[in-house]
């Protein structure tokens, strides 16, 4: 939490991806290159309906559409400023209902907690 990214305002994405391809490292990742390629199984999809209160921040539930690929074991947030090695990684979720996932070439539909702590709360 540097200040390197606006919730409300930038453009905000999620990936899905496996753990067998991506070792997540939170002292040594900070952007987007930091994720292989070969570990994104679906996405980007852009956030919408981006909101805060109380520090937690939500938006509304997202589509990624038939996929198919690796099982999908988590779920990266980051801010997209169009180039990878700037894109700052936000949040990292490997523990939610449904997950791990193999997808069947179907829609996969991530529904954001709608408790208190929305996706995470600062």
């Amino acid at each position: 939490m540097k200040r390197q990214f606006n919730w409300l305002t930038d453009t905000v994405k999620v990936l899905l991806v496996t753990t067998s391809a991506y070792t997540v490292q939170t002292s040594l990742h900070q952007y987007l290159s930091d994720v292989p390629t070969s570990a994104r199984v679906a996405g980007p999809v852009t956030l919408t309906s981006k909101t805060t209160t109380g520090g937690a921040a939500d938006v509304a539930d997202c589509t990624f559409t038939s996929v198919n690929g690796s099982s999908i074991q988590a779920i990266i947030i980051y801010s997209d400023t169009g180039t990878e090695a700037t894109s700052p990684l936000i949040a990292y979720i490997d523990t939610a209902t449904g997950l791990p996932i193999t997808p069947n070439g179907g829609d996969i539909i991530v529904t954001w907690d709608n408790g208190v702590n929305k996706i995470f709360r600062v």
